[in-house]
């Protein structure tokens, strides 16, 4: 990581949208992340970005990432950040491996790269089986086993919740018609609903047809993000679990699409999406 103590080098990259800022963290690793995501992040006095993503070295993995909202809390990881990483240390020359694995906080992750001519076209990533029972979400259910639209009112609306988690809480809501009082006025507050202990991202989902599903998410911590990755999954669980949506469907979200796999033989959620650099910079401290 090139810098001084007044500067930082970074690049700004973005998958389907959901656009963060990263950092090289493999030699040198800032003194407080979390200040310099929402010091980073800030629209008008920063760069402006969805949060901050320091890429570091790991005694299990290729790579450790560690991810921060633009709030500055630490969220356990983020679908499209990971794409992002596989882009950014293949390109950028940390690596020549086609096939990383990567360490988070929600556990390793393994991320297939799609290379043409020294540049990565798309990444598929596994995310590794869903958790679906309420307390490992967490969120409060009724039911030990699973939270499948399950009905809970909050504030002055009732919501059917079906939960998942992947590696990081969701919150999934099939609707007829998303809203964008749904996801800016209702979001905020089931984010921070009791029935999250710790918080929740929130996902409003209208079902296309058996293959496709229209998604706008409510992230926590950072508020509407073009996309997510993690939430993209969740839906698709969620769609499966319902019985609304076939194994295999693309999640047509604001910054584009992704194209999830929930393999039946092995358990885990398969995600297939783009990743793009913005621009390369350095950041004044």
């Amino acid at each position: 990581m090139e810098h001084s103590k007044n500067t930082i080098a970074f690049s700004k990259m973005h998958g389907a949208g959901n656009d963060y800022i990263y950092i090289d963290a493999t030699k040198q690793i800032p003194s407080d992340l979390s200040d310099l995501a929402r010091k980073m992040s800030d629209v008008h006095f920063g760069i402006g970005s969805d949060g901050l993503v320091a890429i570091l070295n790991s005694d299990v993995a290729d790579f450790r990432m560690r991810m921060f909202n633009s709030d500055g809390s630490e969220a356990e990881m983020c679908g499209n950040a990971t794409r992002c990483i596989a882009k950014y240390v293949y390109e950028k020359g940390l690596t020549d491996k086609t096939t990383i694995t990567l360490e988070t906080l929600a556990g390793v992750k393994i991320l297939y790269l799609s290379v043409s001519n020294g540049v990565v076209d798309s990444v598929t990533v596994d995310m590794g089986a869903p958790q679906l029972k309420p307390e490992l979400v967490p969120v409060s259910s009724a039911n030990t086993e699973v939270k499948i639209a399950e009905i809970e009112t909050i504030g002055n609306k009732t919501y059917k919740i079906t939960g998942v988690s992947m590696g990081n809480p969701h919150a999934v809501i099939f609707v007829d018609d998303i809203t964008d009082e749904m996801v800016l006025e209702e979001g905020p507050v089931l984010e921070v609903a009791e029935i999250f202990p710790r918080k929740a991202n929130i996902e409003f989902a209208k079902v296309i047809d058996r293959n496709k599903i229209e998604m706008r998410v409510w992230e926590r911590g950072t508020g509407e993000t073009f996309a997510c990755g993690t939430g993209a999954c969740a839906t698709a669980v969620a769609g499966v679990l319902n019985g609304l949506t076939d194994r295999k469907v693309e999640l047509k979200l604001k910054g584009g699409s992704l194209f999830i796999n929930w393999d039946e033989e092995t358990g885990h959620v398969l995600m297939t999406g783009p990743a793009a650099f913005i621009c390369d910079g350095v950041f004044y401290l």
